[in-house]
Parts: C-alpha cells; structure tokens; sequence
C-alpha cells in the first residue's frame, strides 16, 4: 500500500518536455562585436579632424555612427530570435522594394557625381544598394529551393530568371553610377547560383562575357567613361597627382608610413584634409598608418574568421534556404572586405566601396547588422557543435 502511494505521488507522474531553444553561435557573436568595436576606434580615430573642418564638432561623426551601432546591435540581437523562415514570405516583397528604391534614388540630388541616397529630411539618408544585396540573397535563395536541384541544371530556370533580376538590379544601379555595388551584387548572385546547382558551362559563358565587357570598357572609353577614367588613374595615379590620381596617392603614403607597428593609435598625419574619404571609403588606410602592418593583419584575420565561421553556419543549417543566405551574407561580408582593401592598397582601381563596420554610414551600419542577426538566427537552428 506504502508502495503505491508513492507510486501516486504528484511528483511520479511524467512531466512534459520542455521545448530547448539553442542558443546563437557565440563565435560569430564574439566576432561581429570585435570588428563593430574596431570599427568605431578606427572611424572615430580617422574622423575627427575632418568632423571638426566641416561642422565644428570633432565627435560630430562618431555621434551618429555610435546611436546607429547601438541601435544595430539591438535590431541584430532581436531578428537573431525570429525564425529565419519568415523570408520565404518576404523574399518577393523585399525584392520588389529593393528596386522601386533603386528607381527613386536616380532621382535624388547628386553627390560627387553619383545619386546613391535617398535622402529623408535633413539628418536621415538611405542607401538602396544596401537594401538590394540583401534583397539579392534572400530572392536567389527563395528560387533556388522553388526550383529544386534538377530544375536549377537547366538554361531556363537554372540561369535566365537569375540573370534577368540581377541585369534590372544592375542597370538601375549603374545608372546612379555604383560601379562596385554593382561588382558585389553580381559576384553575391553568380556565387548563389554555383551553390544552388547551376551548372559550370554556363560560368564559363559568363567569365567570357564579363571578359568581352573589359575589352569594351577599356577600348571604347566613350561608352563607360566612368570605369575608363577609374582604370586609367588606376594604373597611372601619378599622372594626375592633385587630381584624380590625389586620393589613391594619399592611401599609399599613409600605409607606408605605418610600417611594421605604426605610428601610433590617433597619430595618423593623413586624416589632417590630405586622404579624401578618410572616414569612409578610405578608413582601412588610416587604421594601417596607425597601427601598422601588425594591425592591418589584425582586422584581416578577424574578417577570415567572420567569413570562416559563416560557411560554417552554412554548412550545418537546418535546411536549404538557411544555408543559401548563410552563404549570400558570408559572401557579402568578404567580399565587400576584400575589394575595399584592394582598392585602398590600389590592387584595383577605386571603385568607391565601405568597409564592413569600419566606413561611416548609418544606414548601411544598421543594414550589415541586421544581416548578421538573420545570420545568428540560422546558427540558432544549426547543430554546430564546439568549434
């Protein structure tokens, strides 16, 4: 009887399993927050002379790129909970706004001869082309898995319907002109399609066209003055020293004169109104001048960890569509790191591209870590062990 009563206690009676929510992979999360930190170092170290020429405030830069970090890594922290899933809905949606943005931003006042912002009250401004690499992945993903694996060998499905996107995105965005936004996104879809099943030959059809383009660019320099001007000053900067050649100049004197070690974290002499863009597109020069080779290597390594540790999280998605953005995102990040130190240390020619976490830009900011929180949301569904 004392046997049974036991038996019928509370606490004998099977309790139901509580759903575990895996937590998000800690690596990336570790190197996300180094790189931001780095990042804001180093904008606030390369800004502050020039915040100071053109508006007074020596913080003026600084200000607005910590409010756009902090709201960044709440936002990130917040789509790393919802369930990547949520863009098989949206993947149509975002795309169809991605380009009405990119037609409203041709319509927008130029800056330095380019109309690459929309512009939303005095303080605010908006950056289509980000919203478009995002829009890319997410809508090539959304594809790739409607289509399925045999589908995706054909012309017809495996190649027209990606080409015809990536070539509406791609006009819109040459006409702002945004020549490396253009590079990217292209690179970002071609290398989606490899992942999907698109078969080789038809890459090696497009390596050829790509090479045809180069051959016109290059020999009918009315047709894309833009790009023959960016190559011609690319390969001969001298030739225009206080010109077009000037900024490219500037970005080889400041990393020579970084050395091994560098001159010191704030001791940069070509953040003083002599680098163009010192805050921007040109931010990596100055953090070399600083902190030299040691700290250039360092901000390198960190870049390949991000980028290792995404394919990863590619490889042990849950499914399909999380392992195709997990790859898009990770593309984005490197190669976006990658053709922006080529061009500060002039390995190809300018083309006007950011730093990850490194250039100023709000918007852009906010963008990449958003991105990186629909990454943590993949990792949170992974069965990533111990790395």
């Amino acid at each position: 009887m004392a046997r049974a009563k036991v038996l019928n206690m509370p606490d004998a009676i099977p309790q139901k399993k509580k759903k575990t929510v895996k937590s998000m992979d800690l690596p990336l999360l570790i190197l996300v927050l180094l790189l931001l930190t780095s990042g804001l170092i180093a904008l606030f170290s390369a800004s502050y002379a020039t915040a100071y020429y053109n508006e007074g405030n020596s913080f003026a830069f600084i200000s607005r790129q910590l409010l756009w970090a902090s709201v960044g890594v709440v936002l990130m922290f917040v789509i790393s909970h919802i369930d990547y899933h949520i863009f098989h809905r949206l993947a149509l949606p975002i795309m169809l706004v991605s380009i009405a943005l990119l037609v409203v931003v041709l319509f927008m006042p130029e800056i330095n001869g380019c109309k690459r912002w929309i512009f939303i009250g005095s303080s605010l401004n908006i950056q289509p082309s980000e919203i478009a690499k995002f829009a890319i992945i997410v809508f090539f993903a959304q594809m790739i898995v409607v289509f399925g694996e045999e589908n995706m060998k054909t012309f017809r499905m495996g190649v027209l319907p990606f080409l015809i996107v990536l070539g509406i995105v791609g006009v819109l965005m040459v006409l702002e002109p945004h020549l490396s936004g253009t590079i990217l996104i292209f690179a970002i879809g071609l290398s989606l399609m490899l992942v999907g099943g698109t078969r080789l030959k038809w890459f090696g059809l497009g390596i050829g066209l790509v090479a045809a383009a180069v051959v016109v660019v290059i020999f009918t320099p009315d047709l894309i003055a833009y790009a023959k001007d960016r190559i011609d000053f690319w390969i001969h900067p001298e030739n225009d020293p206080l010109g077009k050649g000037f900024q490219t100049l500037q970005s080889l004197y400041a990393i020579g004169s970084g050395g091994l070690l560098g001159l010191g974290l704030g001791n940069s002499r070509q953040k003083y109104m002599y680098l163009p863009e010192s805050e921007n597109d040109f931010v990596f020069a100055v953090w070399c001048e600083e902190l030299g080779f040691v700290g250039a290597a360092l901000v390198i390594i960190l870049f390949a960890l991000l980028i290792w540790r995404g394919f990863v999280i590619a490889m042990k998605a849950k499914d399909k569509f999380g392992s195709l953005i997990a790859v898009g995102l990770t593309v984005q990040i490197g190669l976006q790191a990658l053709l922006n130190i080529a061009v500060v240390t002039n390995t190809i020619p300018n083309t006007g591209i950011s730093l990850p976490f490194f250039s100023y830009g709000g918007s852009s900011l906010l963008m990449l870590l958003a991105q990186m929180g629909v990454l943590l949301s993949i990792s949170r569904h992974c069965n990533i062990e111990k790395a």
